[in-house]
């Protein structure tokens, strides 16, 4: 080929992260194809108009202290539009009671028992006290599942009425079958370093994280006024591609300058040759089309499974929205959910916690539905999920009025499960793409579902894939 043609397969941000990167390393003459089997771009991220106001349905925030989306903020010229949550603060629905969400923890994981004594009852908050007395058997290295270790030693009513909420809002999964080494590493690092009990190791990564270099009043999280689709259209722009969407690449084979994708259907396969290759997939597919080139790599990516969820965002009058607590939202606990007949697992009061998501007219919010292992309720058609909200804001809140407009979002297997072990599968996968020449993969799967985490992945490939070309790699934001 004597143009250099570098595949992007997936166009969320981890893909369309890379695809910038590579931009930036390679110059205005190589080809960067980004190839999306859906319609639409962004992946996770997804702004929509409801009542007249930008809301988004999928990833909403970024996490500030993490460098990577901050500094793409800033390259794209984009600080303008930079904002930041709103005072509120948040809640949980637990035992009959909806009460502020301990803030002194990690993931739910208390330094003390006296940090969710509003929470728990007091049965619960002794035998969390008791936790450092329970002789602790661990390896370093080891893994185990958050829920299950943690029910051991300081009771259910810990993970039920926080851990839990917490980690299936980050998750859409359970912490019975997430692993504490992928969800909390400092944790597991501290528990490494001799640490003798969760809260001691928990206590550990609290006091170093309060002992660090920044100021006491910079913001936790960020997000952009007009929708984190802003950040999807400007990595397109600076990145130079043309998209090519709606069209799933179905087969993956090496060459011998570079690969070959096969595109579109069985019956009249369209073929597309390139020097390198990224894959930005979720964990099904990349295990789909590394099975022929690399069956090593496609066989740790079938170790990750994957869940579904849905958010429903409303619009409702100002009026009505007046009853709404003072709080930027609410986790309901799933044993709350079941005890009480409620649906969702969180709602987000976007016009309490993002002061532009409320006009003279209306008030935004958001609600997220589904777990891994709940797909029964996912099959509910829109209308079904809004009024199922309906009622669960009503039981939560009062409100009964209908709202102004609706929005249904469905999150389809995007959402990976970082399952004890995660780690090893994940090592295991780029080893195995390391030992051939032009591939690299980036996404979620991999080492963290946030934005930031997710940009890292895109930028890391693309500079994998500039040095194999042989561009130029200096350090990213350098």
């Amino acid at each position: 080929m004597s143009t250099t043609r570098v595949a992007v397969v997936g166009g969320g941000i981890s893909g369309l992260a890379a695809a910038y990167r590579l931009r930036r390393l390679l110059g205005p003459t190589a080809e960067i194809l980004v190839i999306e089997g859906s319609r639409r771009l962004g992946g996770a991220l997804r702004t929509v108009e409801v009542g007249g106001l930008a809301l988004d349905v999928g990833a909403e925030a970024f996490l500030m202290r993490r460098p990577e989306a901050v500094r793409l903020v800033d390259e794209l010229g984009l600080c303008g539009q930079l904002t930041h949550p709103t005072p509120a603060a948040p809640t949980v629905r637990a035992g009959g009671r909806t009460v502020a969400l301990p803030l002194r923890t990690v993931l739910g994981l208390p330094g003390a028992a006296t940090d969710v004594a509003g929470l728990l009852s007091e049965r619960g908050v002794a035998r969390v006290a008791a936790e450092p007395t329970v002789p602790l058997r661990w390896e370093p290295g080891q893994d185990a599942a958050v829920g299950q270790l943690l029910r051991e030693r300081a009771g259910d009513e810990l993970v039920d009425r926080l851990v839990d909420p917490l980690l299936g809002g980050v998750y859409a999964g359970r912490a019975d079958a997430l692993g504490l080494r992928a969800t909390l590493p400092a944790v597991a690092g501290a528990l490494d370093r001799g640490s003798g009990s969760l809260l001691a190791a928990a206590s550990t990564v609290l006091a170093s994280s309060a002992s660090a270099p920044r100021s006491v009043t910079s913001p936790v999280f960020g997000t952009l006024r007009g929708g984190l689709a802003g950040l999807v259209d400007a990595l397109v722009a600076a990145a130079a591609v043309r998209p090519r969407l709606g069209q799933p690449v179905r087969g993956l084979s090496r060459i011998t300058q570079g690969w070959r994708l096969e595109l579109g259907g069985a019956h009249r396969p369209e073929h597309i040759d390139a020097s390198a290759v990224v894959l930005a997939l979720p964990a099904p597919a990349l295990r789909r089309l590394l099975a022929d080139p690399l069956p090593a790599a496609s066989a740790a990516a079938s170790r990750v499974e994957v869940a579904s969820c849905a958010v429903v965002g409303i619009a409702l009058p100002v009026g009505a929205a007046q009853a709404l607590p003072p709080s930027s939202g609410v986790l309901v606990a799933a044993s709350e959910a079941r005890d009480e007949s409620l649906s969702a697992k969180a709602f987000t009061f976007s016009g309490r916690k993002w002061a532009h998501a409320s006009s003279h007219e209306v008030v935004l919010l958001r609600a997220s539905l589904g777990r891994h292992g709940e797909a029964r309720l996912l099959q509910r058609d829109d209308g079904e999920l809004v009024e199922l909200v309906r009622a669960d804001l009503a039981a939560l809140t009062g409100i009964t009025e209908r709202p102004v407009d609706t929005v249904v979002a469905r999150w389809g297997g995007g959402l990976p499960q970082y399952s004890p072990g995660h780690l090893d599968a994940v090592a295991a996968l780029e080893h195995a793409v390391a030992a051939v020449p032009g591939l690299a993969v980036a996404g979620a799967m991999l080492r963290g579902v946030g934005i930031p985490a997710c940009i890292g992945t895109g930028d890391a490939a693309a500079v994998r894939i500039a040095a194999h070309l042989g561009a130029a790699v200096p350090a990213v934001g350098g």
